[in-house]
């Protein structure tokens, strides 16, 4: 059963029927095609949640206790399990959640595995670089306030205010509307508004993107060390199995000898 569903004809199959069943899901919203083949889509949808479910048992069965010592397993077991809500009373809600059946296609595409593994092992370092990017924003909102509030109130007439424009500022939404007007008022506010934009999305967001890369990196690494490590494992077993058979057939070979000499020294007493 295991190395059944390590085939890659299973592995392949059952990715076609994440997507088949994401896109019949997403059918779904379509009065025109529900109108139409809504029983069809909700056939797709009974066979693909038929599906994960046997898939599932049968990673159960073949896994047995390592099954639950992967994370990825948690995690398809727990968008099975959502799917497996009833679909009337007060958690019909949850039948919107049917749709993170798709998300199955993280832990079923090895590639996107390695990606979002990347992605928290570089937590840790993204937590600092979101710390850091917070304290410039405050520090830079309470000079706002202080500074453009008067000129601007409804985008620095508050703290939290001043935070959100900052904010948009950042993501690069409309910040020349907001700089124009502050600089009607203040010719010299460009320099607050040219530094921290440099500061905030040329300088703590690219932070992000080093992190991330850095730590594909070493997610690469380690996997390719990894895999030295299975390739050495497999040669030393094969190894030991070669060395256990030639002394199984030196010791048959030692039998026979001693049962050929046998006779020749009872013939010769």
């Amino acid at each position: 059963m295991r190395s059944l569903l390590e085939t890659r004809l299973v592995q392949r199959a059952v990715i076609a029927v994440i997507v088949v069943n994401a896109v019949a899901i997403g059918c779904e919203t379509s009065s025109y095609l529900m109108d139409r083949i809504g029983t069809f889509l909700h056939v797709i949808d009974r066979a693909a949640l038929a599906v994960f479910i046997v898939e599932l048992a049968a990673r159960l069965y073949a896994y047995r206790g390592a099954f639950f010592r992967d994370p990825w397993n948690w995690f398809d077991a727990a968008i099975v399990g959502v799917a497996l809500i009833p679909s009337s009373g007060p958690a019909s809600v949850l039948r919107a959640l049917r749709i993170l059946r798709a998300l199955r296609l993280v832990s079923a595409v090895p590639s996107m595995r390695k990606v979002v593994a990347a992605l928290l092992a570089a937590i840790p370092g993204m937590a600092s670089i979101i710390g850091l990017l917070l304290l410039v924003m405050y520090i830079s909102a309470v000079l706002a306030t202080q500074l453009f509030g008067d000129m601007a109130p409804e985008y620095f007439g508050e703290l939290p205010t001043s935070l959100f424009s900052l904010f948009q500022i950042m993501t690069g939404e409309s910040w020349p509307d907001i700089a124009e007007k502050v600089m009607d008022e203040q010719p010299w506010a460009w320099v607050f508004f040219v530094g921290y934009i440099l500061t905030s999305t040329f300088v703590v967001l690219n932070l992000f993107i080093a992190v991330v890369v850095n730590a594909m990196d070493d997610q690469s690494t380690s996997a390719e060390e990894q895999r030295a490590e299975d390739q050495i494992t497999a040669v030393l077993e094969e190894l030991a199995r070669l060395h256990a058979k030639i002394d199984a057939m030196q010791a048959a070979d030692g039998g026979h000898r001693q049962n050929g000499q046998r006779p020749q020294r009872e013939l010769t007493g």
